[in-house]
């Protein structure tokens, strides 16, 4: 009988993992992958309020823009979905429209339908744009500011919309 290899009580063990060292892995790598992606999802959020609040304040310059240029006032009304045409009141829609402020943001305002500019530029109308999307609790917010129409971006906060910290 030749010499033994394996000395008593000791059991011979197979190349690889346990089922109990697979599913621990396994477990850790969806754990990392789960946590990644509501980091992602969150990111991606917050890029729609940018966009969006960018969209906000592009169309009031736009529609500022468009009254100097046409040398005359008009107005726009902002929707649920973003600028639209003023639904009476006889001043004729500033500049061009964009369809969507920004996939899935929700848009809260307190502006007046519509808000008017002067031929001269000046917006006539003030008030503050919420914008929210799901995946982020941050809001968005966008002042328009009387008498000269300045806006201000910002996060809604405690004291309301609070300007963003630059660094």
């Amino acid at each position: 009988m030749g010499p033994e290899r394996f000395q008593s009580g000791q059991a011979r063990r197979a190349p690889g993992w346990t089922l109990p060292e697979l599913l621990m892995a396994v477990g850790l790598v969806l754990a990392l992958a789960a946590w990644v992606s509501r980091g992602e999802a969150e990111a991606r959020a917050r890029q729609s309020l940018q966009a969006a609040s960018q969209r906000v304040v592009g169309g009031l310059e736009e529609a500022r823009a468009s009254a100097m240029r046409e040398g005359q006032p008009c107005g726009l009304a902002l929707g649920v979905t973003g600028w639209r045409e003023p639904q009476g009141g006889g001043l004729p829609a500033c500049g061009l429209l964009e369809p969507e402020l920004a996939a899935g943001v929700e848009v809260s305002h307190n502006l007046p339908d519509p808000v008017r500019f002067s031929a001269n530029g000046l917006v006539l109308d003030g008030g503050t744009v919420w914008l929210r999307s799901p995946g982020t609790p941050m809001v968005r917010c966008v002042v328009v500011s009387l008498p000269l129409g300045i806006t201000r971006v910002g996060r809604e906060g405690p004291g309301g919309c609070e300007p963003e910290q630059i660094l």
